[in-house]
């Protein structure tokens, strides 16, 4: 990829300076670009491909600011290099990555941060679907937990006491059955927010988005309990305002077994070091959740 030649087409003048930003895990390439001014831009850009998704991203970006919820202003989106590459281009958010700001924050300030953030994200489930599903939720669902099943089971990489996310993929995957639809921001956790000198949060990275069951958002929200337990705690009964139904416990011990189920497989391309991060944050499970015997965790906290 030319970068220099994307430039070019870029609705930017006075460019005075385009750096790598590598932070995550997506296989996007991010760049920062400053003008003559000092702004700063967020650039993203992939493969022909992703065509339809950096589209899809774009429009979820723009219902986003429309809806007030704080995120990137999108600028353009094109392709370049003869139709080979595909760029969005986005406003820069001067602040930092909440994960770790949230630790030197007050308990009252995380606790409403997460509040805010369940919010943000029942808003984003009401925009309109962008991929309808072929199938309906169980059915794709099921398949996907059968996948991950079969490549845990053909991976010499195991837990100690795995054989618990089994029983629980059994015990509540009747549940899906049924399940109504909404559009995702598909990665929705501590490490994709930011928050500014004023204590304004912003959910950033979307690309992952994709349609599915309301409750799955909330796969990740181990990542969260990790960093400040009052911070999940706050999301989940900041979407569900004060009122979480019974359903919800269950189905989220379901979707937290599948992804911890996959996620020791996976680690195992980063490196040894992951993988012992994906074992303690089982041996953490195991703890809030008492092996599983109960189904809401140690860490949450009830609407204050």
């Amino acid at each position: 990829m030319d970068i220099n030649a994307l430039l070019h087409e870029l609705p930017l003048q006075n460019i005075t300076d385009i750096s790598p930003f590598n932070k995550g895990w997506s296989t996007d390439e991010k760049f920062i670009i400053t003008d003559a001014s000092s702004h700063k831009y967020l650039l993203r850009t992939g493969e022909s491909h992703k065509l339809k998704s950096f589209k899809t991203h774009f429009n979820l970006l723009k219902y986003c600011r429309e809806k007030n919820i704080p995120t990137h202003s999108v600028i353009d989106i094109g392709q370049y290099d003869g139709g080979r590459y595909v760029y969005l281009l986005m406003d820069w958010i001067e602040a930092e990555d909440l994960e770790t700001r949230i630790e030197h924050l007050s308990d009252n300030e995380q606790y409403r941060l997460g509040y805010t953030a369940g919010q943000l994200l029942q808003k984003i489930h009401q925009y309109p679907h962008m991929d309808a599903l072929r199938v309906t939720w169980d059915v794709r669902f099921n398949k996907k937990l059968d996948n991950k099943i079969k490549m845990y089971q053909n991976s010499s990489d195991k837990y100690a006491h795995g054989e618990i996310l089994f029983e629980n993929i059994q015990q509540y995957r009747h549940l899906l059955k049924d399940s109504s639809t909404v559009q995702h921001h598909g990665d929705f956790h501590i490490g994709n927010m930011l928050i500014d000198e004023n204590h304004q949060l912003y959910i950033i990275d979307f690309d992952r988005h994709d349609t599915g069951e309301p409750f799955e958002e909330f796969n990740r929200i181990v990542w969260c309990s990790d960093r400040s337990p009052l911070f999940a705690s706050g999301r989940i009964n900041g979407y569900f305002n004060d009122n979480v139904p019974e359903r919800f416990w269950k189905l989220l011990i379901l979707y937290i077994s599948s992804n911890t189920l996959s996620s020791l497989p996976w680690a195992r391309q980063y490196g040894e070091a992951q993988m012992d991060i994906m074992r303690d944050q089982y041996s953490s499970l195991l703890y809030h959740y008492d092996d599983f015997r109960r189904v809401i965790p140690k860490w949450y906290s009830p609407p204050r």
